[in-house]
């Protein structure tokens, strides 16, 4: 008898984990309409959304988001590889085929189940931020700009429900801070079960799903609530199986057809600008993709470590033509400045940030040693400097100024990256005007920085910041431009004559210009809030004795 009971137990339980969160507890039944909905060849019409009692249902993984396999896929592997580690990363790798069976077999829903138990079981659940950090960035590299026009056409943005198969913490920031869903605007996604402040990797029903059942099944599924709903192409049919689908009068699905002529929303028609991410990934992980990095993982390590030897042992002629064999490359745009050598002052130049190497390459360009300036880098990456060791400001007008104003005297030529931080996406941050202050009659220098890397982010504000030199010299192929642009006066600065700051404004809109960028007055404390949570401020170690 318990032989018998036995393999229907275990049926029972594997349902179970492969069910969590279709029912909530307590949510009554779906009222169940008279006559079945009404279903549509094609996006919703303006006139039938217009209605001020009209709720309209968008399949966000089916109709807002461009078709593209394994979509959902490649941002459960974003969460596994930037909240977990590669073995996390490379554990739901391992199950795909596997995922692809139960998602061919059981539908969508099943395959995101079984995806981010992989992906959060044991991740804090207080810590996690990949949803507001990382998947923005791909999430709205794949927003259809027809679908999003075609739910914005809704009458009342208050009576939108957005739909999501994804998990609630994946998918709502992306929803609120960059699409502007506003928050009276139900967004339907599953939560993510914790236990002891961690994730156990089960998923249950929202609230938002459950109160829009509900509200409907209080009302009896009459002919005055109107709802409607909204999905796309092949992946429809998951969402006319959902419990949401079930409660529209009529169901607007556009043809696969019709889908493949939508595109993708263009970055200066974004809601809200992205100017912030975290992450290591400069690649979205599809299965084919993520294969490609997994292998070339042990021969980027090695490799990095053999183009640092490089570049620490070797003269710069000889080192970047090495370099460039490995696909390490970079290019002069436009002409070098005056030779500064031999001249009683120091030359100062102002670049943007892209990545901590930033003043190795402008000094590769001048092809003579230069001293960086930073507020903040591990001791691990000063140890590893080509250049010597980067002196280190401590935020203290006064002795940062000081710190710079020697290095000048002694007829050195000095890099600072007014910014404070990197930024990744085409802005350029507020400026600190201390740079200008320090000009004197050479003046200051722009220097205009753009890098390309075709695997990882050299950068991050989560991580450890010990390993970005090694992560971006990983890269299969990376390649930095350089442009000097022409010297700006900073002499009416100190003769009182003009403020630091439309100087460093200035000087700003000059990088800004060259590079196609767009000027901000974000800081680096704008970026830490967003992005960890707090603002960025480090312990400043005692300051190293200068030679």
């Amino acid at each position: 008898m318990a032989k018998k009971m036995l393999p229907a137990a275990a049926n029972k339980l594997l349902s179970a984990l492969l069910h969590t969160g279709t029912i909530a507890p307590g949510r009554p039944p779906r009222a169940a309409r008279s006559s079945p909905a009404v279903v549509h060849r094609c996006a919703p019409p303006a006139a039938r959304l217009a209605g001020a009692g009209t709720t309209l249902v968008v399949d966000v993984d089916g109709a807002l988001l461009l078709p593209r396999r394994s979509l959902l896929f490649a941002y459960f592997m974003l969460v596994a590889l930037e909240s977990g580690s590669f073995l996390r990363g490379l554990a739901l790798l391992l199950l795909y085929p596997a995922i692809a069976l139960l998602e061919a077999l059981g539908g969508r829903g099943m395959a995101v189940r079984a995806m981010a138990a992989v992906a959060f079981c044991g991740l804090r659940a207080g810590t996690f931020r990949a949803g507001r950090s990382v998947l923005p960035r791909w999430l709205l590299e794949d927003v259809a700009a027809e679908a999003l026009e075609a739910a914005r056409r809704a009458g009342d943005p208050a009576r939108v429900v957005w739909a999501s198969a994804m998990p609630r913490v994946m998918v709502e920031p992306f929803l609120r801070e960059y699409l502007q869903v506003p928050a009276a605007a139900a967004v339907a996604a599953s939560e993510m079960r914790t236990a002891w402040g961690l994730y156990t990797g089960l998923m249950e029903c929202g609230e938002a799903t459950s109160s829009v059942l509900r509200k409907n099944a209080a009302a009896g599924g009459d002919d005055d609530d109107d709802v409607v709903g909204f999905s796309a192409g092949s992946s429809s049919m998951d969402f006319l199986r959902s419990p949401l689908a079930s409660i529209c009068k009529e169901l607007y699905v556009a043809s696969p057809e019709e889908q493949s002529k939508w595109r993708r929303l263009r970055r200066r028609d974004y809601p809200s600008p992205l100017v912030f991410h975290d992450g290591r990934l400069a690649f979205l992980p599809t299965p084919i993709g993520a294969v490609a990095m997994f292998m070339w993982l042990p021969l980027g390590a090695v490799l990095s470590v053999a183009r640092l030897a490089v570049a620490m042992a070797l003269p710069y002629r000889y080192a970047t033509a090495l370099l460039a064999a490995t696909g390490q490359s970079w290019r002069l745009r436009g002409a070098l400045p005056p030779d500064s050598r031999g001249a009683a002052s120091g030359q100062l130049y102002a670049c943007n940030h892209r990545t901590l190497i930033d003043p190795v390459y402008v000094s590769i360009a001048l092809d003579r040693q230069v001293r960086a300036v930073s507020y903040s880098l591990s001791r691990v990456s000063d140890m590893l400097s080509p250049i010597g060791a980067t002196v280190h400001l401590v935020r203290d007008r006064a002795r940062d100024g000081a710190a710079m104003a020697r290095l000048l005297g002694r007829g050195d030529s000095v890099v600072v990256c007014p910014e404070g931080t990197t930024c990744r996406e085409p802005y350029l941050l507020r400026f600190s005007p201390l740079f200008a202050e320090l000009g004197g009659e050479r003046g200051v220098v722009p220097v205009a920085l753009a890098v390309e890397s075709s695997m990882f982010y050299g950068t991050t504000a989560s991580g450890w910041k010990g390993v970005d030199p090694f992560y971006y010299l990983a890269n299969p192929r990376m390649c930095y431009t350089v442009e000097f642009l022409d010297r700006v006066d900073t002499a009416a600065v100190g003769e009182g004559k003009a403020a630091s700051t439309d100087v460093a404004n200035r000087v700003q809109r000059i990088i800004a210009a060259a590079l196609g960028y767009e000027c901000t007055m974000l800081t680096r404390k704008d970026k830490y809030l967003m992005l960890v949570g707090n603002d960025g401020a480090v312990a400043v170690a005692p300051p190293r004795r200068q030679r």
